[in-house]
């Protein structure tokens, strides 16, 4: 797949190919799907808790006696249907992650890559080092790339060359930067266009290729 490369003015100047076993792999949804769904469930604290019968306080006495008052038994105020008792079946800390295999991972990222690729979603850039922290010249560039849309910007790291793109895009509300080692599925798909610096799609090659 041939795609133009354009620079932060958003002037073509050059075109390149696209390793196809990335970006013109096979699509399986069954895969992206279970890959959103565990990076979903990963994120997850599961430290959630509520209280249960043994865990209110007081509830020691019983409240009346067995028979005689008309009443229905009771035999403590912490059941649940007492105003403050414990409850039934709520939850309690637990772990929601999930597990799958790196080679599976991998296949769902391509899967997204040809995906987006095949949208037209893809914006390479030559070189996207700024020579100052500055956002409003991040955002004019992004705006001459990607228009106003939701854009994912891909880092190849976090090195000194590319402080000034990360400190500038830190407070910009339409993009993301992101290293291109840590690209996940979710945040391929949620976003409207994917600006992708030649430095970060060698990164991809790398692990992805």
């Amino acid at each position: 797949m041939k795609v133009d490369v354009f620079n932060l003015k958003g002037e073509k100047t050059d075109s390149i190919d696209l390793p196809e076993e990335i970006f013109a792999a096979k699509v399986n949804v069954d895969l992206m799907h279970q890959a959103y769904q565990r990076q979903m469930a990963n994120a997850r604290l599961g430290t959630h808790s509520t209280k249960r019968r043994g865990e209110v306080r007081g509830g020691g006495a019983k409240p009346w006696k067995q028979k005689g008052t008309g009443r229905a038994r009771r035999g403590s105020m912490n059941s649940a249907q007492s105003v403050g008792g414990g409850r039934i079946h709520t939850p309690k800390p637990r772990d929601y992650s999930q597990a799958m295999p790196l080679k599976m991972r991998r296949a769902a990222l391509r899967s997204a890559l040809t995906v987006v690729a095949n949208d037209e979603k893809i914006v390479m850039v030559d070189n996207m080092e700024m020579k100052e922290a500055r956002s409003s010249e991040l955002a004019k560039a992004l705006k001459a790339l990607a228009g106003d849309k939701r854009t994912l910007i891909l880092v190849s790291d976090k090195s000194e060359k590319n402080e000034n793109l990360i400190k500038s895009g830190r407070n910009l509300a339409g993009a993301k930067l992101l290293q291109a080692n840590y690209l996940n599925i979710r945040d391929l798909l949620s976003c409207e266009k994917v600006i992708i610096p030649l430095a970060s799609l060698d990164v991809i090659k790398g692990y992805l290729g």
